[in-house]
C-alpha cells in the first residue's frame, strides 16, 4: 500500500538523481518584428532516444517555507515531493517531484501531484507552478495530464546554449 507522508529536516541535502529517456523535445522559435515578438513551441522528434540525467538536493536553503513529502511503499521511500510557498506572489512551487525508476507508471507521481494540489490549496496559494526542460517530454506529458499549462520560458536559464541543446527552461502552472 502506498502512503504519502510528511518528511522533516533530516532529509536536508539528500541527493536525488533524475534520469529520463525522451524521444521528443519542444523546439522554440522566436520572430521579432516592428509590432513585437511571436514565439512558438513545436513538439519534434529527436530522431533517436535521448537519455538525460541531472542531480538535485532536497531542502535547499533558497526554498521559502519548504514542505517535503515521501511516497512510501513496503517500508521504502519510492518518491519525493518538495514544495515551496512563494509568498511574494502567493504561488506554491513544486521544486522537486521524483519517482524511483523501477516504480514509475504505477500512480505514484499522480498521488504526489494530488498532495501538491492539496497542500497548495490548504496554504491558500493562487497557483501551483513548476519548471521543466523542453527536452523532458515524459514530464511535460505528465504535467499536462495533471492540468498544467505553459506560462513562460527562459532561453538562457541553464547555459548560453540552451536552445541548441534543446533544453530550454519551461515554466508551467495550474490555477487553483
Amino acid at each position: 500500500m502506498l502512503k504519502i507522508i510528511p518528511l522533516g529536516p533530516e532529509e536536508k541535502g539528500r541527493e536525488l538523481t533524475f534520469h529520463y529517456r525522451t524521444d521528443y523535445y519542444y523546439d522554440i522559435t522566436i520572430q521579432e518584428g516592428p509590432e513585437g515578438w511571436r514565439a512558438a513551441l513545436e513538439r519534434r522528434p529527436f530522431g533517436q532516444t535521448e537519455e538525460r540525467e541531472f542531480k538535485d538536493r532536497l531542502l535547499g536553503d533558497w526554498l521559502e517555507e519548504p514542505q517535503l513529502f515521501g511516497a512510501e511503499q513496503k517500508g521504502q521511500t519510492v518518491g519525493y515531493l518538495e514544495l515551496s510557498h512563494e509568498r511574494w506572489n502567493n504561488r506554491m512551487r513544486i521544486s522537486n517531484i521524483w519517482v524511483a525508476d523501477g516504480v514509475r507508471h504505477r500512480g505514484i507521481g499522480g498521488r504526489l501531484m494530488e498532495t501538491a494540489v492539496s497542500a497548495a490549496r490548504k496554504a491558500g496559494a493562487r497557483a501551483l507552478v513548476l519548471e521543466t526542460q523542453s527536452c523532458n517530454d515524459p514530464a511535460i506529458q505528465f504535467y499536462r495530464k495533471h492540468g498544467f499549462s505553459l506560462i513562460g520560458f527562459d532561453l538562457t536559464s541553464y547555459s548560453q546554449t540552451d536552445v541548441e541543446k534543446r533544453e530550454v527552461r519551461l515554466e508551467l502552472a495550474q490555477a487553483l
